[in-house]
């Protein structure tokens, strides 16, 4: 049994109302990715697409294992860590007396956390250099949520999704999520070394062209394949 789960979820909106879905990303100890899943909602708003993506990966993850989730989400977050010991008090109603928002999906998640050792951790979302798990599960919901079709190591896909690249900061066009091949760049010019050769290091593992593995923090290079060894640049197969 593993002594921590490390774990990412999220949810998309194209429309907020609009065609929506939620997804959630499952690390071992050592935040390495071990399986996701992502699903269709039809059109719903981008907060129950938030909130279902935690109830989703609640339900899916060991209740027995100390847990750490990470969303982008702080109305998700807030909702089931700081205000619903409030709304139980004020019989499901806001500080302003209203009807709490979603609370089916507030109440289910309440009973999943009930006895469990679950740590909430907020990451912001499409950051240069983010958390890769965040940037994982943002990409499966926001697939998910166009396509509307169901996906997942559960449904037979083993190859993770590939985040989009980050928003640009200060006018530079870095990348935080892994382009082809499995990896994620560090911030273009990282080094003298790296802008002088092209290379750079790996944020990630992942696999080179070649077939041969490369490590994290190892150099790598772009290739017309993707990333991988500097030295497989020109052995292109």
């Amino acid at each position: 049994m593993d002594e921590c789960i490390i774990a990412a979820c999220d949810g998309a909106s194209k429309g907020n109302p609009g065609p929506a879905a939620w997804a959630w990303v499952v690390a071992d100890g050592q935040g390495r990715p071990e399986r996701w899943e992502a699903g269709p909602l039809g059109t719903a708003t981008n907060n129950v697409a938030e909130l279902t993506a935690l109830r989703e990966l609640l339900e899916s993850t060991d209740p027995s294992v100390p847990t750490e989730v990470r969303m982008d989400s702080q109305y998700a977050m807030n909702a089931v860590t700081k205000w619903l010991p409030g709304w139980k008090r004020n019989g499901w109603k806001t500080s302003g007396g209203k009807p709490v928002a979603n609370r089916e999906l507030v109440t289910r998640i309440d009973d999943l956390l009930s006895g469990r050792n679950v740590t909430f951790r907020y990451v912001p979302a499409h950051q240069v250099n983010g958390d890769p798990l965040n940037a994982l599960a943002d990409q499966a919901a926001s697939e998910a949520a166009v396509s509307q079709r169901a996906a997942g190591t559960a449904h037979g896909s083993a190859e993770l999704p590939v985040p989009a690249p980050a928003r640009a900061v200060k006018g530079r066009s870095e990348a935080s999520g892994a382009p082809a091949g499995g990896t994620a760049r560090e911030t273009t010019g990282a080094s003298r070394a790296g802008r002088s050769t092209g290379t750079i290091r790996a944020r990630f593992a992942g696999r080179c062209h070649c077939g041969k593995p490369y490590a994290a923090k190892e150099m790598i290079a772009k290739n017309p394949n993707g990333w991988g060894h500097p030295e497989c640049r020109t052995a292109v197969g």
